[in-house]
């Protein structure tokens, strides 16, 4: 097997990616899909961390609609990422891959608080690593969280996992004419306002040099030759 180019990442899941076909709710089948997806990654002998959103259980922009405290709205929202990070950790436990969920928001009974250092010493122990709640505070996004941690656990790059293989200039499901980027500067994402991460999240990368790869986690084959440093999605670098 080829030299991996990538040996610990950040993988950055949308809540999405565990929803029901309605597009809401947690489909548990799903979360197997996404977890034998992993377990190909993991076996490559990559260290793996995942951050993941909760757009599939709660949108706060709903309730900000309706008047909600914005503050309390992310709140929910950060709950909402620790019922989609335990199921993840079940799936991933019971196809035999050793995982630890970490929270931002301390709840001692059912997850590890967020230590940096404890992480860290979970991946060199060959667990997978999920965190949960965000950064902790309102007004970041999951985005933004992933970025942070990223950057905080010492990966080599962060991986935005999509459906679709690259970042585009439009809907590429809309627009059958759209382009694909196959590398990108950070500032053009900006200035382009492309649908990579959101605007502070891309800021915080580009400032630490952190690449941001986007690709499709639904194609293992492209995955897996990504992580050995071919040409596959839209890779954001300086």
């Amino acid at each position: 097997m080829s030299e991996l180019k990538y040996k610990r990442v950040l993988l950055k899941l949308s809540g999405e990616a565990l929803s029901a076909p309605s597009g809401y709710g947690i489909d548990v089948s799903e979360a197997e899909s996404i977890a034998k997806r992993i377990k190909d990654i993991y076996e490559m002998g990559v260290e793996i961390v995942i951050v993941i959103g909760a757009g599939n259980l709660w949108r706060g922009k709903q309730g900000l609609d309706r008047g909600m405290d914005r503050a309390t709205a992310d709140y929910m929202g950060m709950l909402a990422t620790v019922m989609n990070a335990m199921t993840l950790m079940d799936a991933l436990e019971r196809d035999g891959i050793m995982t630890r969920v970490q929270t931002a928001l301390e709840m001692r009974t059912i997850a590890e608080p967020y230590i940096r250092r404890r992480a860290i010493r979970h991946l060199e122990k060959g667990r997978v690593v999920i965190l949960g709640a965000g950064t902790g505070n309102p007004y970041f996004s999951t985005d933004t969280a992933a970025a942070l941690r990223a950057m905080e656990i010492g990966a080599d790059v962060l991986i935005k996992a999509t459906k679709v293989d690259g970042v585009y200039d439009s809907d590429p499901k809309q627009n059958p004419d759209a382009v694909k980027f196959e590398q990108l500067s950070y500032i053009e994402v900006l200035n382009r306002r492309l649908n990579v991460m959101d605007s502070t999240a891309i800021s915080l990368c580009m400032d630490n040099e952190m690449p941001i790869l986007v690709l499709n986690l639904w194609d293992q084959d492209a995955i897996q030759a990504a992580l050995r440093g071919e040409k596959i999605g839209t890779i954001v670098t300086s």
